[in-house]
């Protein structure tokens, strides 16, 4: 596994979580607030074009703040 492989599944988190906190409506502002975690994390996160990373366990807070399984988050991206 090399560095793209994991800017990838990076991709894939921060893409998924996009989809997940629109399908339940909430804003960028919003799910930050919701999360307690920073709204430039959030951002930075969701953004295509920046490599942020993020640990499993705050995957699985995500998953517990937008009420999915948190294998929701490592769907392929279409």
């Amino acid at each position: 596994m090399g560095l793209d492989d994991e800017k990838r599944i990076y991709t894939i988190i921060g893409q998924n979580l996009k989809r997940l906190r629109c399908e339940k409506g909430m804003t960028q502002e919003e799910f930050a607030h919701k999360s307690t975690y920073s709204l430039g994390f959030i951002m930075n996160l969701e953004s295509s074009s920046y490599h942020q990373s993020i640990s499993l366990g705050t995957v699985w807070h995500f998953a517990k703040v937008l009420d999915v399984d948190i294998k929701e988050f490592f769907r392929p991206l279409d």
